[in-house]
């Protein structure tokens, strides 16, 4: 099973703004506009996760109620196609 890590802290410039949160991505010089739950998926990934690992520590966090792993592994995707996730 692939485990997960957030890109180094030192890669990324996160910035809340009200709803959103601006993440420039200095490796591909590329600025995302992310909303939840996206800042919380990259905070929970400062420690190397795998998904079932992930989706429990959000629930945990955040109080999810309706914890989906197929769509968290489909966000997953996303975010290490953009860079902001590693996939080890």
């Amino acid at each position: 099973m692939p485990r997960y890590r957030a890109a180094l802290p030192a890669t990324l410039r996160i910035v809340p703004l009200d709803a959103l949160t601006v993440i420039y991505h200095r490796a591909s010089g590329i600025t995302h506009v992310v909303d939840a739950p996206v800042p919380e998926i990259l905070a929970a990934l400062s420690e190397t996760l795998s998904l079932d690992g992930l989706l429990a520590k959000l629930a945990r966090d955040y109080d999810l109620l309706d914890a989906d792993p197929i769509a968290l592994a489909a966000r997953l995707d996303e975010l290490a196609a953009a860079g902001l996730v590693e996939r080890l």
